[in-house]
């Protein structure tokens, strides 16, 4: 039985988080059925949210990276 365990910023699903996990789940667990001919009850999917200001890229928080992103973009 596949487990897909998916480690995303909690802010990204900040606006609907039910209806974005779902919409991600399905679409991976019929991806995994599609490439394994396993029936999709069989795959399980496991969201793991972190704070923006706790996940780093390099020595920087991604809180930190969107505000300079959208400054650039001003």
């Amino acid at each position: 039985m596949p487990f897909v365990r998916i480690t995303i910023v909690r802010e990204v699903l900040a606006d609907d988080p039910s209806a974005k996990k779902a919409s991600i789940a399905t679409k991976v667990a019929t991806a995994i059925a599609e490439a394994t001919g396993l029936p999709e009850r069989e795959i399980s999917v496991v969201f793991d949210e972190v704070d923006a200001r706790n996940w780093y890229v390099g020595y920087t928080d991604v809180e930190t990276l969107r505000a300079q992103s959208q400054q650039g973009s001003t």
